[in-house]
């Protein structure tokens, strides 16, 4: 039989019970839908998350260090000449302050930075510059204010604050940047000034509490974060069981995140596919009541010479194109749900991440739609293949006699 002949036999049937068709590849809509809703969704949240929290800097390694006094500046030039790998090490000294523009006031984290400190975390200038290498090793009255914080300030709908003043605790800092926001969870946002300015205007203390590693261009972030736990560990001559050391690339995280990512979509997809068995259970239902309502048909087929492989393949066909249509349904059902939760979510992790528009959209990698593809046609050939079998089994005269 041709592949011609089988569409249009199979146009035929269907076109003949639409109603009933459309009724048994309900659970397959489901099935799918749900599947692609989850996974889509789960993976647009992902995306909006990584850019989100800033991780998206693949060479950046996070240090972490409590309980240790003397961890300045010249720290951290130790760390990059101690272990390979590094393009440089930057941190902060952090502190709060109350952030006074005309009548509006702000309470707002404080951050002295040393060089490459933006760079390193991937921040982006949304107006103005950073600061320059000479103006990080002074004690500039300068200011990089957060999104969050110009709004806080300025407004909404403020012009661009660049140039204009800002004062942060007693002192006035003229601001010269303005970067996106990072959308810290509760956080009214972040002001940056030099480190030497931090240390003498907001902290007094020179203590560098918050680390970040940059790598050079294909280091292995995996070594490099052990020789640095290695280094610091020997440095200050603390064990790992102290707890005072805490080391991680960004590149780990994302293989985290990504994991505990595809487990749920795991167990969701699994969930589903309740409704995939369901569905699947249908169509054969519904095959074995062709077979039945096309007894004298089959036998007719027979008698004129169809071999059995042309009525298996017939009601295979069949079988699966229920099956795709339903896959098809499904997929687009599945999309537009998670496109309608993704506005809900954008909205409700706006407000987490304060002062941000947090959109996200659903995801769909190509991987998932030849899997639901597959799934599908797998389906179709296993729960269809039972009705397709009896019927090759049916004596054709028999058949021709069958009321």
């Amino acid at each position: 039989m041709r592949i011609s002949d089988l569409f249009y036999e199979t146009w035929l049937a269907l076109r003949s019970n639409k109603g009933r068709s459309l009724l048994t590849i309900l659970g397959i809509v489901i099935g799918i839908a749900s599947v692609i809703s989850m996974t889509s969704l789960i993976g647009g949240v992902k995306d909006a998350l990584i850019n989100q929290l800033g991780l998206n800097q693949s060479r950046t390694v996070y240090i972490g260090m409590w309980g240790l006094e003397g961890v300045t500046d010249e720290s951290l030039r130790e760390i990059a000449d101690g272990v390979d790998g590094y393009e440089f090490v930057s941190g902060a000294t952090v502190g709060a302050a109350t952030a006074t523009t005309g009548t509006k006031k702000a309470d707002v984290g404080v951050r002295g930075v040393t060089d490459g400190y933006f760079k390193a975390l991937g921040y982006k200038l949304k107006s103005g510059r950073f600061f320059s290498s000479s103006e990080v090793a002074g004690d500039g009255m300068i200011v990089v204010l957060d999104e969050s914080v110009v709004r806080s300030l300025y407004g909404a709908d403020a012009e661009d604050p660049v140039g204009e003043s800002v004062t942060i605790g007693n002192d006035s800092y003229e601001i010269i940047g303005v970067i996106e926001s990072q959308g810290s969870v509760g956080s009214q946002g972040e002001t940056f000034v030099p480190y030497q300015t931090g240390v003498i205007r907001i902290t007094g203390d020179p203590t560098i509490t918050d680390m970040v590693g940059f790598a050079q261009e294909g280091t292995d972030m995996k070594q490099i974060s052990e020789d640095t736990e290695s280094f610091l560990l020997e440095r200050y001559n603390l064990s790992k069981e102290d707890n005072m050391v805490y080391v991680m690339s960004v590149e780990s995280i994302q293989q985290e995140m990504s994991s505990t990512v595809l487990m749920f979509q795991a167990l969701m997809s699994a969930v589903a596919s309740i409704s995939l068995l369901v569905g699947g259970i249908g169509i054969m239902n519904m095959m074995l009541t062709n077979v039945t309502e096309r007894i004298r048909e089959i036998g007719l087929r027979k008698a004129l010479g169809a071999h059995r492989s042309d009525i298996t393949k017939q009601f295979l066909f069949e079988s699966v194109s229920l099956c795709l249509v339903g896959g098809v349904i499904g997929f687009l059902l599945g999309y537009g749900s998670a496109f309608l939760l993704s506005l809900l979510l954008s909205g409700v992790m706006g407000q987490m991440f304060v002062g941000q528009d947090m959109s996200i959209t659903p995801s769909v990698s190509l991987e998932t739609v030849l899997l639901s593809i597959g799934i599908c046609a797998g389906i179709g050939i296993v729960f269809g293949f039972w009705p397709a079998h009896r019927a090759t089994k049916l004596d054709p005269v028999e058949s021709l006699r069958y009321q």
